[in-house]
């Protein structure tokens, strides 16, 4: 009976731990990298840009289809109301007939635009592969790497609320036990009621705070079940030259790489343009056959015949020349964005290499505040205990181990989010290079 009481309240209690905590038990937890990868199968506006790849997919077998002839059928049955004859007795109109025709032809410029057109569009497929690349750099840092990094720190804001809400009770019990041997005011206490008070509506808030950064987390991803993160630190290394990251940045950017590939189209689309200006040749052959009656004693049951034509445009009132002088401009003016960009990225590269520096630079003296920070608190707690500080003394202490504690949170994930910018100022966001 004892046994049977004792299986029944562990059942309870295993039950009750699965409907207080359902999070902690079964929550799926996620590092970054999964984030992402979940991020690539769910994410709209990636799969925009997926689209984008697959148009130029099909633009290369339009293109191609071109290059092959074209083989058409006919067919067709006509009825009269009556039959006519000459006076001679030949047929002038039967009482039915059909005819039926298949045709192969082919035109071609003699220019081969045709071909030049398929090398744009094989050359859109690889300018689309760049622009996805871009747009998944763009998305993950922005999307993904930006929202994870807040849940992290409003995460570790909320464990430093906590752990004030923990130091002020602690305060507060103090002041009250030394207030009972009249050894502080209750001034002293009254104090730690209120800053205890005002711990307690910053955790509140940074509880809040938490929720708000999963909510938008979520939303990023497309992840409805409920579910954790998980923090992995990345190792820190020395930092190369900024010269070092321009010109891995100019060797690796996808969207670089993506208007080198714009500037090309526009040079063979001026090339495609100009080929208007040489004749086209046309080659067709087919079968043709008819039947009818009566039959005239001149019918042509069958035929077969082939051709070749020569077509030249002599005037068209200025119209090629004008598309060539606008084709012109737009190579002209890839070629000028190209530059443009080149600049934009060297900017960029900059700007993320200092921004990268600072926040190391931050993170090593802040991580020493937040050391003394902690031992000052440790000595002014101990002095207060003996009678040796007073309230003011250990309250101010407690906001400055508060304060660094929250600056080195945030300078920490300051630099890990630098660094992620660092690496897509430099195109190797997304590859295995450093």
């Amino acid at each position: 009976m004892k046994k049977v009481s004792f299986l029944l309240v562990f059942g309870a209690l295993a039950f009750s731990l699965c409907v207080a905590s359902p999070v902690s038990l079964f929550a799926e937890e996620y590092s970054l990298d999964d984030l992402y990868r979940i991020a690539l199968d769910r994410s709209e506006i990636l799969k925009v840009a997926e689209e984008n790849l697959a148009i130029a997919e099909i633009g290369k077998e339009k293109a191609l289809s071109y290059l092959l002839p074209r083989l058409t059928a006919t067919g067709g049955l006509t009825h009269y109301s009556q039959k006519k004859f000459s006076d001679t007795g030949g047929v002038i109109q039967p009482e039915y007939g059909s005819s039926w025709r298949v045709q192969l032809d082919q035109t071609v410029s003699t220019s081969g635009r045709e071909l030049t057109a398929l090398g744009i569009s094989r050359q859109f497929v690889t300018k689309s592969v760049y622009d996805v690349t871009a747009i998944r750099e763009d998305y993950f840092l922005r999307f993904v790497a930006s929202a994870y990094y807040n849940v992290l720190m409003a995460r570790k804001v909320l464990e430093i609320a906590d752990s004030n809400v923990e130091r002020l009770s602690r305060y507060r019990d103090a002041a009250a036990k030394r207030l009972r041997i009249g050894e502080v005011t209750k001034t002293a206490l009254l104090r730690a009621e209120g800053e205890l008070s005002g711990a307690k509506s910053d955790r509140l808030q940074a509880q809040n705070g938490l929720e708000l950064a999963m909510a938008v987390l979520e939303r990023n991803i497309g992840i409805r079940d409920v579910f954790t993160i998980r923090d992995e630190a990345e190792t820190e290394g020395d930092i190369p030259a900024l010269d070092v990251f321009r010109e891995r940045a100019f060797a690796m950017r996808a969207d670089l790489k993506s208007m080198e590939v714009q500037k090309q189209i526009a040079a063979d689309q001026t090339k495609y343009v100009e080929g208007a200006f040489w004749p086209t040749v046309s080659a067709f052959a087919g079968y043709a056959g008819a039947e009818q009656h009566p039959a005239s004693s001149s019918m042509n049951r069958e035929s077969i015949y082939g051709g070749v034509a020569l077509n030249f445009l002599i005037f068209e009132g200025g119209l090629r020349k004008a598309e060539v002088s606008e084709a012109k401009a737009r190579e002209r003016q890839a070629a000028l964005f190209y530059e443009d960009l080149k600049k934009g990225i060297a900017i960029e590269v900059q700007t993320a290499y200092l921004d990268l520096v600072t926040q190391k630079g931050i993170l090593q003296f802040l991580d020493d505040q937040v050391a003394f920070a902690r031992d000052n608190y440790k000595a002014v707690a101990r002095q207060f205990d003996f009678g040796l500080a007073n309230s003011l003394d250990i309250l101010d202490a407690n906001t400055l181990l508060v304060s660094a504690e929250t600056k080195v949170a945030s300078a920490h994930y300051n630099y890990r989010l630098a660094l992620l910018r660092m690496k897509k100022a430099a195109g190797t966001l997304l590859s295995n290079e450093s």
